[in-house]
């Protein structure tokens, strides 16, 4: 049952992402051709950003698809960590625009004489993205809490509908006042919103790369637990990590009781075990070294 309802997912997943992708894809060209033709540095910063969005939909997309592929001799783990290396690729190019952006927007706010917006025809394609990125967001709403990959996607389009909120804003300010730095201003005000994303964004792929502890777990609470189950006199060596977003792995060395061994109830202790990391912490792939308490003694050092 766990292996259909996730392939059912990783389905449903690329089925989203796929017409997210068109979404934006479509949203990407009308504000190209209407930044070049109004000279709003706002829409082509939101169209910009609507690029780095495509660029990540795709590799999110193939990511997706890549990721149910079943393990291997060679990859143990299959091939799910490729969605993070996904997300990796969005935040460095979120990162990138957001530097971008605030550069081009400092030099109009400069000289604001050098450029001319056409109010009205920008505000009509900025409510048109806003339409569009907030039917997007509801598409891909629930799957940011499945997948590193789907959140990285979730975000970038959430950016996209805050960023055509400050459009329409800019637009609307320059039609009824004609405040020329209304245009760079609201360039600054997407840059400022991107770069928390990317920064997240890459925070969570560092947790992941680097094998920490995911940020919900405790590992002290977990060694509490494993301590109270009866037969077990120490546990060390523990250690735990996410090959992506949502899949933890844990592993422990166990110190048991004589008894336990000698009367052959190992696979009932492994049991328990189990069953309190998955019920309780919610991890599903857990591996034990069960080692009698005389043996404990021989190893040379515990890691905690």
């Amino acid at each position: 049952m766990g292996s259909g309802h996730a392939h059912g997912s990783g389905s449903g997943d690329r089925r989203r992402l796929a017409a997210a992708l068109a979404v934006v894809l479509a949203v990407l060209v009308a504000e190209v051709v209407a930044g070049i033709l109004t000279g709003s540095l706002a829409l082509l910063s939101d169209a910009a950003h609507m690029a780095s969005d495509a660029i990540g939909l795709g590799v999110a997309l193939v990511a997706s698809a890549v990721a149910a592929r079943p393990a291997t001799d060679r990859h143990t783990y299959g091939f799910r960590r490729v969605e993070v290396l996904a997300a990796l690729v969005n935040g460095v190019l979120l990162t990138v625009l957001a530097v971008s952006i605030t550069v081009e927007a400092a030099r109009r706010l400069a000289a604001p004489e050098t450029v001319e917006v056409l109010a009205a025809p920008m505000l009509v394609v900025a409510v048109v993205g806003l339409v569009a990125n907030a039917g997007t967001l509801l598409l891909l709403r629930g799957g940011d809490r499945r997948s590193l990959n789907m959140r990285g996607a979730y975000l970038e389009v959430l950016g996209d509908l805050l960023g055509s909120v400050v459009t329409v804003a800019a637009g609307v300010a320059l039609l009824l006042s004609g405040f020329a730095q209304a245009d760079a201003i609201a360039s600054i005000a997407i840059a400022v919103l991107i770069a928390p994303r990317a920064f997240l964004l890459l925070r969570d792929v560092a947790r992941v790369l680097t094998e920490s502890a995911p940020r919900e777990t405790d590992v002290a609470q977990i060694r509490r637990h494993m301590l109270e189950t009866q037969g077990v006199v120490d546990v060390h060596d523990v250690h735990v990590w996410a090959i992506t977003s949502g899949s933890p792995v844990f592993s422990a060395h166990v110190v048991v009781a004589s008894e336990i061994f000698t009367a052959g109830r190992t696979g009932q202790l492994l049991d328990r075990l189990g069953e309190c990391l998955t019920d309780h912490f919610d991890v599903a792939h857990s591996t034990f070294q069960l080692e009698p308490s005389e043996h404990a003694a021989h190893e040379d050092h515990h890691h905690r």
